[in-house]
């Protein structure tokens, strides 16, 4: 799997809302290889995307595509300022990659010094994780092959992930938790209350 992530200060909400409807309506059946994604607004007004697909010719296809390249010089004018990409040819998911029914979606952006640890914790900890925290189902952890890391949960939803928090975790989970914490740093939280969930 690979992922595109983007994110950007919105100055045209509507008009945004109309570039994804149309991309949803006109230009995702001729994305071979798209697998689906996950998007949403911010309280601060900062758009978030992840866009997967099955690899990462199929991603540098459908970005070559002309109608792509229109869609995207109509779409980046509804942002106030430069757009952030990351490309994640690096994509784990766990407890099943999480789900379109999800209610609340939090996507964490930040540097780690050891991809590969943070990959085996979450594989570690998943199922005593979903005991623990059965709002939680499912995520993804991509990176761009450098030290940039996009973590993606999903939740049922926001009110309950907000109870879940209150929680104390077992003995066995919190030093993993805490470790995983270590190998993470300049962490940005995008939480999107209104996550837009699409499979391909």
């Amino acid at each position: 799997m690979f992922v595109q992530c983007f994110h950007g200060k919105v100055s045209d909400s509507d008009g945004l809302q109309r570039c994804m409807d149309r991309w949803d309506r006109d230009l995702r059946p001729g994305a071979s290889g798209f697998l689906g994604s996950t998007m949403g607004m911010c309280d601060d007004g900062t758009f978030v995307a992840l866009a997967r697909f099955e690899s990462e010719e199929a991603a540098r296809r459908n970005s070559e595509r002309p109608e792509q390249g229109a869609w995207w010089a109509e779409t980046e004018r509804c942002f106030d300022g430069p757009v952030s990409f990351m490309d994640c040819p690096n994509v784990t998911e766990w407890m099943g990659g999480g789900s379109d029914e999800a209610g609340f979606v939090q996507v964490m952006e930040g540097h780690t010094t050891d991809a590969g640890r943070l990959r085996e914790i979450l594989d570690e900890t998943a199922d005593r994780l979903h005991e623990v925290r059965p709002e939680i189902i499912g995520g993804t952890i991509c990176t761009n092959g450098n030290d940039d890391v996009v973590e993606v949960a999903y939740f049922t939803s926001e009110e309950a992930a907000r109870e879940a928090e209150k929680i104390e975790i077992p003995d066995d989970l919190r030093s993993l938790f805490e470790e995983e914490q270590r190998l993470m740093g300049d962490i940005t939280y995008y939480d999107l209350h209104q996550p837009k969930l699409i499979s391909g």
